[in-house]
């Protein structure tokens, strides 16, 4: 019975940090304006992905919904821009000097 519960409220925890994460990422797009800035702005599209995943998960975990077809594409696209990101602020860095 305890097991249940705890596996109940670590669920509710993650859809309330998609919560935040989608928070998080409309906070920083529409902070980020310079184009020095851009990959922020891909970063931030990044965690609005990761709320996908997040409450994907949670709606198969409470067997609402399942795909198998979106549990495989949406952790490939946050990796993908995540490494976009992280390129382009490499390239910004080295520019700037």
């Amino acid at each position: 019975m305890a097991l249940e519960f705890l596996e109940g409220a670590l669920k509710l925890t993650n859809l309330v940090l998609a919560l935040v994460a989608g928070y998080l990422s409309v906070r920083i797009y529409s902070m980020s304006r310079r184009k020095d800035l851009l990959p922020w702005k891909i970063l931030a599209v990044a965690l609005l992905f990761f709320m996908v995943q997040q409450i994907l998960g949670a709606l198969r975990a409470f067997g609402l919904y399942t795909s198998p077809f979106l549990t495989h594409i949406v952790p490939t696209i946050i990796l993908g821009l995540l490494i976009l990101a992280l390129s382009l602020q490499i390239h910004y860095t080295l520019t700037r000097r």
